[in-house]
């Protein structure tokens, strides 16, 4: 697998470490990845990680502007200027920042959630409402889907 797949709840111990889910090193690994790019959200209260892939993919966004544009040098701020390179030690392990946890309200557990080229790291609270509102909207799209695709009184189109 070379995607972030599923979700895993951790404990951050007396020092503050947490361990990445092994499926999640495994990923970073087949990336080449040595330490763990993380982020936070610009549209949650969580933080966003990965490895090369994910450092490829704001590469690629941020050079979709112009040089020296606003939106170019507010992207790169943004996702360059809040950004950390955390160490993976020999364990799987990685130290958050305060400012990191922070953001995301993390206290001493640290829900992981995989986003396929990435993953995210949550408040396991804040995900629970998260997920709940993302299944509502799921579920409201689906229906929308479902009844464009029908034809007069409920036959396929």
């Amino acid at each position: 697998m070379d995607r972030f797949v599923s979700t895993y709840t951790m404990r951050l111990d007396a020092k503050g470490r947490v361990s990445i889910p092994a499926p999640f090193r495994a990923v970073l690994a087949k990336d080449g990845a040595e330490s763990l790019h993380c982020h936070p959200s610009l549209a949650e209260p969580a933080l966003d990680a990965g490895g090369s892939r994910l450092l490829g993919e704001i590469e690629d966004l941020i050079a979709r502007y112009p040089p020296y544009s606003e939106a170019r040098e507010q992207l790169a701020t943004a996702l360059y200027g809040t950004s950390e390179s955390l160490r993976i030690d020999p364990e799987g392990r990685v130290v958050l920042t305060e400012t990191q946890k922070a953001h995301a309200g993390i206290g001493d557990h640290v829900a992981f959630v995989g986003l396929g080229h990435k993953f995210r790291m949550w408040e396991p609270d804040r995900l629970k409402a998260h997920l709940a509102e993302a299944t509502r909207r799921v579920r409201e799209l689906r229906q929308a889907i479902g009844s464009q695709a029908e034809g007069p009184k409920g036959s396929p189109a």
